[in-house]
């Protein structure tokens, strides 16, 4: 069997470009970039021809470039804590679902609630060019050199179940405070007495409103406040179970120093 020389080798089919289609289909580039771009403006005899002439040349648009010509990469980030958290999974679905119903898609990014990670993801999504970030704030500032890249490149963030107006008013939070405080009434008409509470970071905005409803309930109960009931977790299942844990420890040495009396 004869072995193919290095100069015998086929090479690849040229793809075809914009101008390939323009000479098949006897019209401008221009109208060609219209057709391809669904404009209006071109009438349905010239149409009909630039679209057989990118079904015989097989030609793709190259997003990489009409994306650099629009300034529009037609994608949206989205930062989260910790996608293995069972909250997240159905917050990014719906996001990632409303985003293609309206022709974007989603860089999902986690963040493990660490602001140095995050900051590095924020830049991240912004040298991806996204059009758009979500965004669920770790605690604590972004550093002045970030603030003034995000502020350089303009693009619009929302914050989603947190708060950090230093960046954005626009955000999509859960009542966090009514949460809270219906959470204790429920507890206190059940006969509940010593109620504690274990909350996120408290430097975080939604744990400070769940801690808000918490005492609000507690006074209106007339039930006492007892600051060694209250416990930051970090919104992990297992800070809920160890600290759930420590407060059944708790209340056994309470049982049994009254047993001693």
């Amino acid at each position: 069997m004869p072995s193919l020389r290095k100069g015998d080798r086929k090479k690849p089919a040229k793809s075809a470009s914009i101008y390939d289609v323009a000479r098949e289909s006897r019209v401008s580039v221009f109208t060609v970039s219209a057709v391809v771009n669904h404009k209006s403006h071109v009438g349905l005899k010239l149409r009909k021809r630039v679209e057989a002439a990118i079904r015989k040349l097989n030609y793709r648009p190259n997003l990489i470039a009409r994306s650099l010509a629009k300034k529009r990469t037609h994608t949206i980030g989205m930062i989260v804590p910790d996608i293995a958290n069972p909250f997240f999974p159905m917050v990014v679905r719906g996001a990632e679902d409303a985003a293609q119903k309206h022709g974007y898609n989603l860089l999902l990014c986690n963040s493990d609630d660490n602001p140095a990670k995050e900051e590095k993801v924020v830049e991240l999504l912004l040298s991806k060019r996204v059009d758009g970030i979500l965004l669920t704030k770790a605690a604590g500032e972004f550093r002045p050199s970030l603030r003034q890249m995000i502020k350089d490149v303009n693009i619009p963030f929302v914050l989603v179940m947190r708060t950090y107006p230093q960046l954005t008013k626009d955000a999509i939070i859960s009542d966090d405070y009514q949460g809270a405080y219906d959470g204790v009434c429920h507890l206190a008409r059940a006969g509940r007495r010593r109620i504690g509470l274990i909350s996120g970071p408290l430097k975080i905005s939604n744990a400070k409103e769940r801690w808000r409803g918490f005492r609000d309930a507690l006074e209106a109960k007339n039930l006492p406040y007892d600051p060694n009931l209250v416990v930051e977790g970090d919104y992990r299942i297992e800070s809920g179970f160890r600290y759930s844990l420590s407060y059944s420890v708790t209340d056994l040495k309470i049982l049994e120093d009254h047993t001693r009396r």
